[in-house]
């Protein structure tokens, strides 16, 4: 069994988990109000267009957004249907599929660009000085490939 948390880090994790809860929701609400993009969709269309020719595999996608095969299946599919992304056959493999960025899909992230920005600097980014946004990248560097289903505990010297 675990030990418990003592009452700093119960204060730690508690002021983390409703701040988080409280930033997502933010930001998926302004987003969608303003766009019509939900978060998933905007992560897929950041992700495609940094990638090289806009496109992906399904399964790198997949672990690219931390999401299961089903998940990011469902949600091109979804994007699919709004003209945001296109599937296709991989190109040097006809069994794959990737996830292609449309015309539509690189205009739609132009226009939310911006006004995501704002909401992320609003809420969260402009309230942190040097030293905070030094620890946090720190931080969530650290931890965040630990916490990727891809890479095990074990592999990490963890038990």
């Amino acid at each position: 069994m675990a030990e418990p948390l003592d009452a700093r880090q119960q204060a730690m994790w508690r002021a983390y988990i409703d701040s988080s809860w409280a930033l997502q929701t933010r930001l998926e609400d302004e987003l969608r109000a303003a766009t019509g993009l939900s978060m998933p969709d905007y992560h897929v269309l950041v992700v495609l267009s940094e990638s090289p020719g806009q496109r992906l595999r399904m399964g790198e996608l997949a672990g690219r957004m931390v999401f299961s095969p089903s998940r990011v299946t469902y949600q091109i599919a979804q994007m699919v249907k709004r003209g945001l992304v296109r599937k296709q056959s991989c190109p040097d493999d006809g069994r794959g599929q990737e996830a292609v960025l449309t015309a539509d899909g690189l205009a739609a992230l132009e226009k939310a660009a911006p006004l995501h920005l704002a909401t992320v600097r609003d809420s969260f980014v402009d309230d942190l000085d040097d030293h905070e946004i030094a620890t946090l990248t720190a931080v969530f560097s650290r931890l965040g490939p630990r916490l990727r289903p891809a890479t095990p505990l074990l592999t990490q010297g963890k038990r």
